[in-house]
């Protein structure tokens, strides 16, 4: 008799926004959609994310997390990886290490939220800085924009394109810290073209995804790519055809949000471009570098 295989299990390391389309609330639907188990472990509740729309209810979930690791390893639930995002705290980082920790066959994967735009976030002080980079020493794979490979690699934010030398050099540089895998997101490019930029160490292999600019910035979106590269890894996609199903899929997500002149606070129009996701003819291809 056929034994039917359960889905692929993720352990998804995030707070919970009420409203504004990011972190669980787009992280959930986007695994699902794509036949993947989403088993949040909530780091902190919020109305609404942080971005703009006043002064957000706020509930820590800190003390949650270590219980709930034991809870799990009570019951025996294993996991096919754990995928960490923004975290508050000192505190929450040793408990997401301990959730590496716990799981070591797991495939670990850390999107280090830090900062955008060539700024830090407000809570992302030297020790948060210090705790990420903790985290990104124990990853197979490291999701980090622009921003975030400055502040990991300790240099100064530049907004000006990246050559492909000096593309190459920052994703080695960044798999030097431990991670097998890392992807860079919303690289500028000479060519005025944004592209998500992909390595592998163990095969010695540059990937570039180029997608159009769109004149506008939505929360959520890095959240969205790092679980559609998770999902898309998880159910047999390669490196470089996870990191363009990712990409094309924002590059419809964004554009259908821009023609709505949707407020730019409430996060990309999810509800509309679900069912693009798992189509194969979306792919345009993706280019070795």
């Amino acid at each position: 008799m056929m034994t039917l295989q359960r889905p692929n299990r993720v352990a998804a390391i995030h707070d919970l926004s009420g409203f504004g389309r990011c972190s669980l609330t787009v992280i959930l639907p986007l695994l699902s959609a794509m036949g993947v188990q989403a088993c949040p472990i909530p780091t902190a509740v919020l109305s609404t994310h942080t971005g703009g729309l006043l002064d957000p209810v706020f509930r820590d979930l800190t003390d949650y997390m270590e219980p709930c690791l034991k809870h799990y390893q009570q019951l025996g639930i294993d996991f096919e990886c754990i995928y960490s995002g923004f975290l508050g705290s000192e505190d929450q980082i040793e408990h997401c290490l301990d959730f590496f920790n716990a799981y070591p066959d797991a495939l670990a994967v850390v999107d280090p939220v830090m900062g955008d735009h060539g700024k830090a976030y407000r809570t992302c002080n030297s020790n948060i800085q210090a705790g990420m980079k903790r985290l990104v020493q124990v990853a197979d794979i490291i999701t980090p924009n622009v921003t975030e490979c400055s502040i990991l690699l300790s240099q100064d934010y530049s907004a000006q394109p990246l050559t492909h030398s000096q593309a190459k050099s920052m994703l080695v540089r960044l798999s030097e810290f431990g991670p097998k895998i890392v992807v860079i997101t919303g690289a500028p490019l000479a060519t005025g073209k944004i592209a998500n930029l992909g390595y592998d160490r163990e095969k010695n292999a540059f990937w570039s995804i180029e997608c159009e600019y769109v004149p506008v910035s939505y929360p959520g979106t890095g959240d969205a790519f790092a679980s559609i590269l998770v999902g898309g890894l998880l159910t047999g996609d390669s490196l470089p055809m996870a990191i363009e199903r990712a990409t094309r899929f924002l590059e419809v997500a964004i554009k259908t949000t821009y023609s709505y002149s949707s407020d730019t606070r409430y996060g990309i129009m999810l509800e509309k471009v679900l069912p693009e996701l798992m189509r194969n003819d979306i792919l345009h291809g993706y280019n070795a570098f």
